[in-house]
């Protein structure tokens, strides 16, 4: 072969060999180890304990905020909203009710359209959610000034 097919061949395989080297000294011996012999996957053994420390946040689990609204659990969990979990509009639920005493409500337009833009894609299940065109349908108003996401149907309007 010509130099000029040698050279940069030689610089792949050389660069190859530096990330392989490196890898060996960088990379966790446990990292991807699992109980099974399958090695290829983000987990460290080592690293169990650390994940124990840390605070969960979300609760997914509408049991724990019918408890105090039962009203809106019935509502929602009669309406097309009842697949989304109540943290995805009212944010973690970490340390509710005590701190904080009200969770903080997603009310903007933009977090509504992330579902409820019309789609037209036939083969999506999103064309199966009603949307709306956002630059034709009240483009100045927060959706919940005129839509009760708890009612989320025709009825639901305020």
């Amino acid at each position: 072969m010509k130099n000029h097919v040698l050279r940069p061949l030689y610089t792949v395989i050389g660069l190859v060999v530096i990330v392989l080297i490196v890898r060996v000294f960088y990379v966790p011996k446990d990292f991807g180890v699992h109980e099974r012999g399958y090695m290829y996957g983000w987990y460290r053994e080592s690293n169990i304990e650390d994940w124990k420390k840390f605070g969960v946040k979300y609760k997914f689990d509408g049991d724990y905020c019918s408890g105090c609204h039962p009203l809106n659990h019935e509502n929602i969990m009669s309406s097309p909203h009842a697949i989304i979990p109540c943290e995805d509009c009212h944010g973690p639920a970490l340390g509710h009710p005590d701190n904080p005493a009200k969770l903080a409500v997603e009310r903007s337009r933009q977090h509504c359209l992330r579902c409820h833009a019309r789609l037209p894609y036939p083969t999506s299940d999103r064309a199966n959610i009603r949307g709306v065109n956002p630059d034709k349908h009240n483009p100045d108003v927060e959706c919940v000034m005129c839509h009760n996401p708890h009612k989320p149907s025709l009825e639901g309007l305020k």
